[in-house]
């Protein structure tokens, strides 16, 4: 699995391939189906009334130009077999010619609304693309000594971008992550994530320490409140987890503002990290004395630690019950690293009740032995 962006709401392309196939043959097949039904029942059947079908038909896959050419295969196939009966041809066959033109005209502006409404929706696609992008930007597989595996999945239909957030950087001496969840669904979580993710670039590379980077981040949505006081943003507050990985030596160090506790992960033992004294979540900081408490925690080559947003552990099953994360890192502790993601994806899919109803992000950390090598310049 690719781990190093965002994955949206998955998509069944191959079924909407063959069905946009089924759709281009449809009027093809109802062409043959018909001639060939007219030819060999007895003449007062007179399937050949089901061409009428034939351009609107065409209408819901073909071009304009395809599903005027269908509309007159139809009207010539009609005549033919009318004539092949023998049929007179003034009087019902003009009628019906006229009234497949008429259909065929309809189906060709059908078409050309279609057309036009896919054109606009491939450009919005587009800039959906582009905004994924610088948003929410791809993550390398590996910085220093940490491998970094995720799984992001937007509960919006279509949508590449929820309110759950993520980074990671590399700073002198040490990997910086951020996870993250905007309170709420919507444009307006977007609009707090994108804020709290220019914040945390901006300032990763010089806080001295994660406290001092959590208040940052607090001050980024004060300052953007403050310039439009309008905006969702400063009615909502975030959900985050800031982890520092230094270079040297085996500890990490967590920051938890108000989010699910993390995963550790040591051989087969599975453990959360809880923070003696967790920080407030981002924007409710007012409501009480800002203090921040960083656990540091022993993490050396092999070790690993899942990062997720409450899409992960809230997701329930028909009789209500939490997935039981935990137990599901205790059995996947063999696996493969990279292969965790799409596992995750998956089996959370499948256990719950009505699929994944709210946005999913799911990091994990893995603590290497040595660090990447330099490339060498070619």
């Amino acid at each position: 699995m690719h781990a190093a962006g965002p994955r949206p709401r998955p998509r069944p392309a191959t079924l909407t391939r063959t069905q946009f196939n089924i759709g281009r043959a449809l009027p093809v097949l109802v062409m043959v189906l018909v001639v060939v039904a007219d030819l060999v029942t007895p003449d007062s059947e007179r399937l050949d009334r089901l061409l009428f079908t034939v351009p609107a038909l065409a209408a819901a896959t073909w071009s304009v130009a395809g599903t005027i050419g269908m509309g007159l295969i139809a009207m010539v196939l009609r005549a033919l077999l009318v004539v092949a009966r023998g049929d007179p041809v003034e009087g019902e066959l003009l009628a019906s010619e006229g009234l497949i033109l008429g259909i065929t005209a309809a189906s060709a502006w059908v078409s050309s609304v279609r057309t036009r409404y896919e054109r606009d929706l491939a450009e919005v696609t587009a800039v959906a693309d582009v905004v994924q992008r610088v948003v929410l930007r791809p993550l390398p597989p590996r910085l220093g000594r940490v491998e970094l595996h995720l799984l992001y999945v937007a509960a919006a239909a279509k949508a590449r971008i929820g309110g759950d957030f993520y980074e990671a950087v590399q700073i002198p001496g040490a990997v910086r992550i951020m996870l993250g969840d905007v309170q709420g669904k919507g444009l307006g979580a977007v609009e707090t994530a994108s804020v709290l993710l220019g914040a945390f670039r901006s300032t990763a590379y010089d806080a001295p320490d994660l406290a001092a980077l959590a208040d940052r981040l607090d001050e980024g949505l004060a300052r953007y409140a403050a310039w439009d006081p309008e905006s969702d943003a400063s009615e909502r507050f975030a959900t985050v987890v800031l982890v520092e990985l230094p270079d040297r030596g085996d500890t990490a160090r967590l920051l938890n503002c108000g989010h699910p506790a993390p995963l550790l992960q040591r051989g087969t033992a599975v453990t959360t990290v809880d923070v003696a004294d967790p920080s407030l979540p981002l924007n409710l900081a007012g409501l009480a004395d800002s203090r921040h408490h960083v656990e540091e925690f022993p993490f050396g080559p092999g070790d690993r630690l899942l990062l997720y947003t409450d899409g992960v552990s809230e997701t329930r099953d028909r009789a209500g019950v939490f997935y039981p994360l935990e137990e599901r890192a205790r059995q996947w502790s063999d696996t493969p690293s990279g292969q965790i993601p799409e596992l995750l994806h998956r089996d959370l899919a499948a256990y719950g009740a009505g699929g994944l109803d709210d946005d999913v992000a799911a990091l994990l950390v893995a603590r290497t032995g040595e660090a990447e090598p330099p490339e060498i310049p070619r």
